[in-house]
């Protein structure tokens, strides 16, 4: 995870509150948000440089290969989006306010806002998943969680198999880490990241429908 020190000097603006039209207009010019809940602030980043995973050319450490091919967890596609924005969010409250909840819950519905869904146990619990957005052609990945070992990294390969099915060009990750180097993630500078993402946004696709809905169990 990124420092707080590189996330302020980022920060490119600020405002008192989350719209989904706020979040519409700023992913196509480079930007994208991050709640201060201490200061009840949103903090609008545009980094210098930006991680990607190259749709092309993605790597999945052979370990985590077997453990997908395995059929140890079964995956499905925006079928508990909240469940898994409230599974990101649990013990990481800093940048997904209760806003966010509201706001990406909104872009989900408007099928803008996707999920990516890792069940287990016969597919009664889930495992783990990862949300974020897709506009044209291209993915913005905001974040994942786990409650299984290799539940988010199955997540993860199963997101970028996906966008390689429906042809997309773009897979954004934002800050690079070591956890996400091992699938291929690599930084570019502003510009070239700017100009990938034109050529995204102009692609004429889709993620998809969603997976055939399912009861989520009260605990």
């Amino acid at each position: 995870m990124a420092c707080n020190l590189v996330l302020l000097m980022d920060v490119v603006a600020v405002s008192p509150d989350l719209s989904a039209d706020m979040v519409l207009d700023a992913y196509p010019r480079g930007l994208f948000p991050m709640a201060y809940v201490e200061g009840d602030l949103v903090t609008w980043h545009r980094p210098k440089v930006r991680a990607i995973i190259p749709l092309d050319r993605p790597h999945v450490p052979k370990r985590l290969a077997r453990t997908v091919a395995s059929g140890k967890f079964e995956i499905t596609f925006d079928t508990a989006f909240r469940e898994v924005m409230e599974g990101c969010a649990f013990g990481r409250p800093v940048w997904i306010s209760d806003d966010f909840h509201r706001v990406y819950g909104e872009l989900h519905e408007k099928g803008v806002a996707h999920s990516v869904e890792v069940w287990s146990r016969g597919g009664q619990e889930l495992a783990g998943g990862l949300y974020g957005l897709s506009l044209g052609g291209a993915f913005f990945a905001e974040s994942k969680f786990h409650r299984a070992r290799d539940a988010s990294k199955v997540a993860l390969v199963s997101l970028i198999r996906r966008l390689n099915a429906r042809g997309f060009a773009l897979l954004e990750v934002q800050y690079l880490t070591e956890h996400l180097k091992q699938f291929g993630a690599l930084e570019v500078p502003h510009r070239v990241y700017m100009s990938r993402l034109a050529e995204a946004l102009d692609l004429k696709v889709a993620f998809g429908p969603p997976s055939p809905r399912r009861a989520i169990p009260v605990e």
